[in-house]
């Protein structure tokens, strides 16, 4: 069974930064992709951010230049660097993890902008 755990998530005020961690334990083989959503209230899950195991970036174009996704291969965590929050961030923020036969996600951690 894997289990991947978010943390990072608060209240800030616009303008501000948060780091969100997620990490992935239990039957750990071969973790390719490994991405970040959101989901605002009354609205559906959108893909915010996503790193390959090698280390490629894409992004959602209302976070470009404002946050950073990355990953430890060897911890099996994938970060989300958020810098110049603005209240349309808030949202709760899943992660998840890419296997060759299954994708598994987070609880989810909520992220509160305030403006």
């Amino acid at each position: 069974q894997v289990r991947l755990a978010e943390s990072g998530g608060g209240l800030v005020q616009a303008g501000g930064s948060l780091r969100l961690s997620c990490a992935a334990s239990g039957s750990i083989f071969s973790i390719s992709n490994m991405d970040w959503y959101r989901q605002a209230p009354g609205q559906q899950r959108e893909l915010v951010a996503t790193i390959t195991r090698g280390g490629s970036t894409k992004y959602a174009d209302s976070v470009k230049g404002r946050f950073t996704i990355s990953r430890d291969n060897a911890k099996n965590t994938v970060y989300l660097q958020m810098n110049s929050l603005k209240p349309e961030d808030t949202a709760v923020y899943y992660c998840n993890a890419h296997f060759p036969t299954n994708i598994y996600w987070g609880q989810g951690t909520q992220v509160t902008v305030s403006s």
